[in-house]
């Protein structure tokens, strides 16, 4: 885990999107969870949607908030299981100018110790694109705790060493 130092925390501006044919705002508990630990942290919850499993649908609104200069990272959680109406893999990885390959399989290896081999069954995912930052993760309010608290906190936290996604954020902006 990552340690942090007295270097100054910044603030990033999230977007949280989540997947479910079957949740509202009001059953949202993923979302929800998501949602209260990146206000808690210190970071700006600048827009948050519910979408169908829709390939297109969810493709379209990570495509809008990419193009927004304004969002540095994206939350997705939701769909990225096996069957046949889990697609955010497929929605979201064309969209992708660069993938990163660690976070699914960081993610799977702590989901193992917390739920064994079903961790299998999850195909969550990363990537940048436009300079933002993508994250797609189960729906289950289990793993949204997994993926924020053990790994999303201390990327995105430019105190975390000995590196984060936060203080690549300027580089990655380069063109």
């Amino acid at each position: 885990m990552g340690s942090h130092t007295a270097k100054d925390f910044q603030a990033l501006s999230m977007a949280l999107l989540t997947v479910s044919d079957t949740r509202g705002l009001a059953e949202d508990t993923s979302g929800a969870t998501l949602a209260e630990r990146i206000e808690e942290s210190g970071h700006k919850l600048n827009a948050r949607e519910i979408v169908t499993d829709d390939l297109y649908s969810l493709r379209a609104v990570v495509a809008t908030w990419i193009a927004d200069k304004s969002i540095d990272a994206v939350i997705i959680n939701g769909g990225t299981g096996i069957t046949q109406r889990d697609v955010t893999p497929e929605a979201i990885s064309p969209l992708f100018d660069r993938c990163i390959e660690g976070f699914g399989e960081l993610f799977r290896h702590i989901s193992f110790t917390e739920i064994g081999p079903a961790t299998l069954q999850s195909r969550a995912l990363a990537g940048i694109a436009n300079a933002t930052l993508i994250f797609a993760v189960p729906g289950s309010p289990g793993a949204c705790c997994t993926a924020w608290d053990k790994i999303l906190a201390h990327q995105l936290d430019a105190r975390s060493k000995p590196c984060n996604f936060a203080n690549l954020l300027p580089r990655i902006r380069v063109a």
